[in-house]
């Protein structure tokens, strides 16, 4: 089984902003990866990490994958616990959504930030703004 670990962060919010990615397969981590993504809020780099995540579990043919954020909105939106208000973020909810679909199965967990590999994918997205943090 796959388990995709996301995060996103901003430095400020809106401010610059990056997610990361930490892929395993039984328990081995099989991908890592880190994108900036310019002056945006920490919501929008928590959905664009969860949308890297199922692209790359899409691309390895995962057909059970778990998906781990820090992120206790955007799990119980991807849920269906909590409605989608924002009008920026419902976009980015709706691709997560349709592109998980093609999943055959996915379950959705909330972590504490200091939990599994999420600290990983915290310190190569920060990692990512500090390469940026001069532009």
């Amino acid at each position: 089984m796959y388990c995709v670990y996301s995060d996103g962060g901003s430095r400020g919010n809106p401010g610059p902003s990056a997610y990361a990615i930490v892929v395993t397969k039984d328990g081995k981590t099989v991908y890592e990866h880190a994108e900036f993504l310019g002056v945006h809020t920490n919501n929008y780099a928590e959905y664009r990490g969860l949308i890297a995540g199922i692209s790359k579990a899409l691309e390895l043919g995962a057909d059970e994958v778990e998906f781990v954020m820090d992120s206790q909105l955007v799990i119980r939106q991807m849920t269906g616990q909590y409605r989608v208000k924002s009008p920026d973020m419902l976009a980015l909810h709706e691709d997560a959504k349709n592109l998980a679909s093609m999943i055959p199965k996915v379950t959705f967990t909330n972590v504490r930030r200091s939990e599994r590999l999420i600290p990983r994918a915290d310190a190569l997205l920060n990692a990512e703004m500090d390469r940026h943090s001069g532009q």
